[in-house]
């Protein structure tokens, strides 16, 4: 009876280990492999030259992927709206629409042919009743009611009320200074122009020069400031504030001037040695003692006028007292 140990080995049993090959025997098989490559099944030159361009060609560059984070659905969908909104042409952000040149009036241009130095490049105030004398004077080249819209027109332009604030004279037809422009009436072109300014320049403050136009219009009125002031008092409280701030500035500036020319007279020094003694000019101290000199003449010139004026009335003849009538 035999071993069961020496027994010769079952191939059939499940626990059967496969045997490797040996070392000589893989190393046999990876050489008989290689010559297999070069042999028969190699590929020729020329089928390897496409190949070969093929490898040298320079690798494609990989674009970079959109990263990918929240609300990623929505971004996607609105790429093809921002890119057809980047297409269409956009105009640009602060133009503004053109406006339509105005339309000349003809009549004015009719006045323009006429009277070029009234109605041209240089505008100056026109006499009272022009209106009534371009009637008479054409009567086949306007119409009243047209003329009327015209005139109008040219007296309500900008450049027209800068004239008359200006304080020029009036003109006649034939370009003759007449009489300058009354104070009430270049105080209301003051207004108006720092109106429109206003308008146009919401943000700047124009008060200050306002005040210092108006200032310098009572000054070439002739008028002093207390008639002045009652001829232009309004019921704006704003246009009378300006005004009182205008007067106030006038009085300031006023007793400056009579300051310093109490001191010219205490020194007892010539002009020149008194503008060099304060460090002055010569011609700034001739021309403010001198205009402070003119404002201490003036109340006493209105005084002097008042009492002439009350002696070239006869006093009235006294009343005599009547004695009380009897019960």
């Amino acid at each position: 009876m035999t071993d069961a140990s020496t027994a010769a080995p079952n191939t059939n049993a499940r626990n059967a280990r496969r045997q490797r090959p040996d070392l000589a025997e893989q190393l046999q098989q990876l050489k008989a492999g290689a010559s297999a490559d070069t042999g028969a099944g190699a590929e020729s030159p020329a089928e390897q030259a496409p190949r070969q361009q093929q490898d040298q060609r320079p690798p494609r560059e990989k674009k970079p992927r959109p990263q990918q984070g929240r609300g990623e659905g929505q971004a996607q969908g609105q790429q093809p709206r921002q890119q057809q909104q980047a297409r269409r042409p956009q105009a640009p952000a602060q133009q503004q629409p053109q406006r339509a040149p105005r339309k000349v009036n003809p009549v004015l241009e009719r006045l323009f042919e006429l009277y070029p130095q009234l109605f041209g490049a240089r505008f100056v105030p026109l006499k009272l009743g022009v209106y009534e004398e371009l009637i008479a004077r054409h009567p086949e080249d306007f119409k009243a009611e047209d003329l009327k819209i015209a005139m109008g027109q040219h007296a309500r332009s900008t450049r027209y009320l800068e004239s008359v604030a200006a304080g020029l004279a009036r003109h006649d037809l034939d370009g003759n200074a007449l009489d300058p422009v009354a104070p009430e009436h270049v105080h209301h072109a003051i207004l108006e122009l720092h109106r429109r300014r206003m308008h146009r320049n919401p943000g700047e403050d124009l008060r200050p020069q306002l005040v210092a136009r108006i200032a310098k219009a009572i000054e070439a009125s002739g008028l002093d400031r207390e008639a002045y002031a009652v001829l232009v008092r309004s019921r704006d409280a704003n246009t009378n504030a300006v005004v009182d701030e205008a007067l106030a500035e006038l009085a300031q500036q006023a007793a400056k001037r009579e300051a310093l020319l109490r001191a010219f007279e205490a020194s007892g020094r010539t002009e020149q040695e008194f503008a060099e003694m304060y460090g002055m000019k010569p011609g700034e101290v001739a021309r403010t003692l001198q205009h402070a000199r003119a404002e201490r003449q003036a109340p006493a010139a209105a005084v002097a006028a008042v009492a002439e004026a009350s002696e070239s009335v006869e006093p009235a003849a006294p009343v005599e007292p009547t004695e009380p009538a009897a019960d």
